[in-house]
């Protein structure tokens, strides 16, 4: 258990190191706690020896280990008010009524990673938990057309089909209001399944040119497959730290991001806003992620925010938590 004193140096200690990236002295901390510098190295030297804080090489002064950053944000740092103005950046996405719920997510994390300049991830739903609500098709040219499919969480899938024969458009129309009878209310990664078994022995009764408006549907959403939508923004952005100066290390970094098995690793699976630091991330130990599961009608995913290991965690906890807030209060 650390003394008052204690807590108010490691404090001091994470937050200017936070804001400077530099170890912090002995003498810098003197003054702000009216105590001599003799009285701030003994204490500094316990807080050492708890693990809490580091000695550098090239420095007398110190910075904080993990365990010190972990002690911080579970037992020394308060929750942050946001300021009016990352409000008012922010709710400009979520009281633009003309963004799906999925959009309004992805462009408020953009911003946030702007504020921050930390990397913003948004994993989604995966595409299996959709339903099919509405296939369109529109013809764009002679032998060409967008095939679209809209499911029932708002989410939407579009295809650039060559069509292997002129074909009418009356018959696409046909075509498409056949498939909407049929296969509305299933999941996309059955979509396949009931284009071959319950739609095409229709359309080869109804439709003239059916052989070749089956195979432009059928090329077009056949490949539903289960999986989690995930959205990256700002991957550069922490390159600009000096924490990441070293070529190599860029270079694993960014190498990891772009392994989109490990970025899912980083699905949240608990309550709150969860915070993980260094190796706890399990994506490398010089950053931390903070995360948390937001879920909307059905809707469900996990927002999150990577960084250095000397990030502002109170500014991310709230900004994360400002977002999932307003992703509930959402109407559309």
């Amino acid at each position: 258990m650390l003394t008052a004193r204690q807590n108010e140096l490691l404090k001091l200690i994470v937050e200017d190191y936070i804001k400077t990236a530099r170890p912090v002295s002995s003498k810098a901390i003197c003054e702000i706690m009216n105590c001599s510098s003799a009285t701030i190295r003994n204490e500094m030297a316990a807080l050492e020896d708890y693990g809490l804080l580091e000695k550098t090489h090239t420095s007398s002064g110190r910075i904080p280990s993990d365990y010190g950053y972990r002690y911080y944000v579970d037992n020394i740092m308060k929750p942050k008010e946001l300021t009016g103005e990352d409000m008012l950046k922010l709710q400009t996405i979520f009281k633009n009524n003309s963004l799906v719920l999925s959009d309004a997510i992805i462009k408020s994390m953009e911003i946030v990673s702007e504020l921050t300049n930390y990397t913003a991830i948004v994993l989604g739903t995966s595409s299996a938990d959709n339903k099919v609500a509405k296939i369109e098709a529109i013809p764009t040219s002679e032998n060409h057309m967008t095939a679209i499919i809209i499911t029932d969480k708002g989410h939407v899938e579009n295809r650039n089909v060559v069509l292997e024969k002129h074909v009418s458009r009356d018959e696409v129309k046909q075509t498409v209001d056949i498939i909407n009878k049929l296969i509305v209310g299933i999941p996309l990664s059955e979509v396949s399944k009931a284009l071959e078994f319950e739609v095409k022995p229709v359309i080869d009764k109804y439709v003239k040119q059916h052989e070749a408006l089956y195979n432009a549907f059928y090329n077009a959403f056949s490949d539903f497959a289960p999986r989690a939508d995930v959205k990256m923004h700002g991957t550069t952005k922490l390159l600009n730290e000096p924490e990441f100066n070293d070529v190599t290390k860029m270079r694993e970094l960014l190498n990891k991001f772009e392994d989109k098995e490990l970025i899912k690793h980083i699905k949240a699976n608990e309550e709150g806003i969860n915070i993980y630091i260094g190796s706890e991330s399990e994506i490398d130990n010089d950053i931390s992620v903070i995360k948390t599961y937001y879920t909307k009608d059905g809707v469900e995913g996990t927002i999150a925010l990577i960084g250095p290991k000397r990030m502002e965690y109170d500014r991310a906890r709230a900004l994360l938590n400002y977002i999932k807030e307003n992703i509930g209060k959402m109407d559309r």
